[in-house]
């Protein structure tokens, strides 16, 4: 199925002149355009849009995968594939509500958090300047802390960019592309930041987008913003305090990978994997993802809206195993 889709995204780029990449990027542009205009317009009729948009955002999810399996990441990797369907599925919702003529709360909310994590995140990383600049930021913030807590001498590196294929990685000073918007696909790595023990030997892990917790963070902010009946002081208040709270845990989080892969690179082995994947793709991800579990509690007690949401979403999904979210009514 993957190559059937794939195949159809790139027979639609190649007929635009687009690569791959900017075949998918055009398709979940289209997809958010039409979730966001189906979540803020006040027409009826703009609901209609909905369900295209879901199906163009899980393609593009989708076709995501591929560079999850490069680097394997079985969390990822899940989360991608099976992104494709969910949203099918929520486009499905859409339409049988369209054709009822019926709203409900919970699924507008969705919409809109969809629009609002995944539009914020796509527009910095199709800014250069704003990519880098946060790669920088957090590459900067974990090494303090790892000269700081005396972990390790490492510094940063010059910002690098990976231009793919053959290509070689050049410098952000050679790099000749545009600091405002990238209008080229870029390798894996896109803009990446190096880093260096203080003798200048290089540490061999470099940080990237990925790196900066910058899709946790997206993800609570476009769920917060969607919540429309909730007070702007309690969403503000949820904003101020989740946003830096995932930042400090994610400087945790990379200081802690690299000094495990420091300490223990070489001396350490599970069937074939080494300590930074281990600690990268599995170790990392399950606290992670712990993490955020208590924040959306947290949130909850603050927003009891979103709870609701959430629990609305979830409901259908959870009811095909036997599991009913919802509180029993007395």
């Amino acid at each position: 199925m993957a190559d059937i889709i794939n195949q159809v995204v790139s027979d639609l780029g190649g007929l635009l002149g687009l690569d791959l990449g900017q075949a998918n990027l055009l398709i979940v542009t289209v997809g958010l355009a039409c979730l966001g205009i189906a979540f803020h317009s006040e027409k009826a009729g703009a609901k209609i849009l909905a369900p295209l948009g879901w199906i163009c955002v899980g393609v593009y999810f989708y076709l995501g995968a591929g560079h999850y399996f490069d680097i394997a990441d079985p969390v990822l990797i899940f989360m991608s594939i099976a992104a494709l369907p969910v949203c099918v599925a929520y486009g499905g919702w859409e339409a049988i509500l369209i054709r009822q003529n019926r709203t409900l709360d919970s699924v507008d909310w969705l919409r809109g958090a969809v629009f609002w994590s995944a539009m914020p995140y796509l527009a910095i990383q199709h800014v250069p300047l704003l990519n880098a600049g946060i790669v920088w930021f957090t590459a900067w913030n974990t090494s303090l802390f790892l000269q700081w807590s005396g972990a390790g001498d490492v510094h940063l590196g010059q910002m690098m960019v990976d231009l793919g294929g053959s290509a070689a990685h050049v410098t952000w000073q050679e790099w000749s592309g545009s600091r405002w918007l990238l209008t080229e696909t870029l390798g894996e790595g896109g803009f990446y930041v190096p880093m260096e023990f203080g003798d200048g030997e290089p540490v061999n892990i470099g940080f990237i987008l990925g790196c900066s917790a910058l899709q946790s963070m997206i993800v609570f902010v476009g769920a917060i913003v969607a919540v429309q009946n909730a007070p702007w002081n309690r969403r503000w208040r949820a904003l101020i305090l989740i946003i830096p709270l995932i930042h400090i845990l994610n400087v945790f989080r990379n200081a802690g990978i690299i000094w495990l892969h420091i300490e223990y690179q070489g001396q350490w082995d599970l069937n074939g994997m080494n300590i930074f994947d281990f600690g990268h793709a599995y170790a990392a991800k399950f606290l992670s993802l712990g993490a955020m579990f208590l924040m959306a509690i947290v949130l909850f007690d603050l927003l009891p809206k979103l709870h609701r949401h959430v629990i609305d979403v979830l409901d259908p999904f959870f009811s095909i195993f036997g599991l009913n979210l919802k509180p029993k009514s007395t």
